[in-house]
């Protein structure tokens, strides 16, 4: 159970809980990603669970370890076996101010459909990888000094061979998954293309992970709701390609999650005023910040921008926060570990 302890406190870190060492967060992300679950039973969640540790879905902690990784609007190739009928998302608006009012429902819909239409298709073979280049600018929020950032990773498209991953310039070897393992949000290519397409049985699909066997959405509670924000905001983060269509299905299950708003005025990295969507947690203590940070969009065509999110370091005295703002610089599929397009 000493995963499931670990997991709370890094979800929890942000709720006046002492926070965690740049070192142990990149321990706890780089196990928590490959915790083997072997066969052990089914284990139903605790009360404020954060993510279950389970046979068929170890629901990693690296979303909830405080650093941000980015995720282009672009979607990999195939359908997934679990597609369904997808929910069509209106057309994005053509011209609207940029500070204008506008509903998170609105916003992902928007970005759905953009996903749909511009979306990069690839069809990697399983000995390959996906090789991503992402930006990261943060800034020391007391003393205003920005850094840059590039992470180059390179991931296994099957999850059998060891990756390359990279977080705020530092990198390291992260282990293939071991027979029984598995991780959420899932990165082999195969596990992808089963998640559906369709985003009310996307949500339902990570509802019955947690151990429930809901059949529609009104049978879900708070717990239920904050636990599909967390897988969702998760693989929107950590997987920059998805197979066509997964992604603008997750924008479109994100928008149906009570409590997502749409914060206008939110700049990007690249200094573009954009909208934001950012989650108000119910089972979380007022005024507590979750894991999920802002999504911000284009305020006209919706189409991602990047990331805002909140980082620290360090304790007590010698701790340190960061606004941290990144987003994915390119994606390719090459044949080799370190090879660059």
């Amino acid at each position: 159970m000493r995963d499931i302890d670990e997991l709370r406190e890094l979800r929890d870190f942000d709720t006046g809980a002492p926070p965690l060492d740049e070192e142990t967060r990149r321990r706890a992300r780089d196990r928590l990603l490959t915790a083997v679950h072997g066969t052990a039973p089914r284990v139903r969640p605790p009360r404020r669970p954060v993510l279950r540790i389970a046979l068929t879905a170890g629901l990693a902690a690296a979303v909830a370890a405080g650093v941000l990784v980015a995720v282009r609007n672009d979607s990999g190739a195939g359908a997934g076996a679990g597609a369904g009928t997808h929910r069509t998302a209106k057309p994005p608006a053509t011209s609207a101010p940029a500070m204008r009012d506008v509903s998170a429902q609105t916003v992902l819909r928007g970005a759905a459909a953009y996903a749909r239409e511009h979306e990069r298709t690839a069809s990697p073979r399983d000995d390959q990888y996906i090789y991503t280049k992402e930006i990261i600018k943060e800034t020391d929020q007391q003393t205003g000094v920005t850094k840059s950032y590039v992470d180059e990773n390179w991931h296994s498209v099957d999850g059998s061979r060891r990756s390359w991953v990279m977080e705020i310039g530092k990198g390291w070897w992260s282990p293939p998954l071991k027979k029984g393992e598995s991780s959420w949000p899932p990165r082999d290519w195969g596990t992808l293309r089963k998640l559906p397409t369709d985003p009310e049985r996307l949500i339902l699909s990570i509802t019955n992970e947690y151990g429930g066997r809901k059949t529609s959405l009104d049978e879900l509670s708070d717990q239920d709701w904050s636990n599909v924000h967390f897988s969702l905001a998760g693989l929107l983060k950590l997987v920059p390609v998805m197979p066509a269509g997964l992604r603008p299905a997750a924008y479109e299950a994100l928008g149906m999650v009570p409590g997502v708003t749409a914060v206008p005025g939110q700049k990007d990295a690249k200094g573009r005023i954009g909208v934001a969507i950012t989650y108000d947690d119910p089972t979380l203590p007022k005024g507590s910040v979750g894991f999920g940070g802002y999504f911000v969009f284009d305020p006209l065509t919706y189409e991602f921008l990047g990331f805002r999110d909140i980082r620290t370091s360090g304790d007590g005295a010698a701790m340190k926060t960061y606004t941290q703002l990144s987003y994915l610089d390119s994606w390719a599929v090459v044949d080799r570990v370190k090879e660059r397009p």
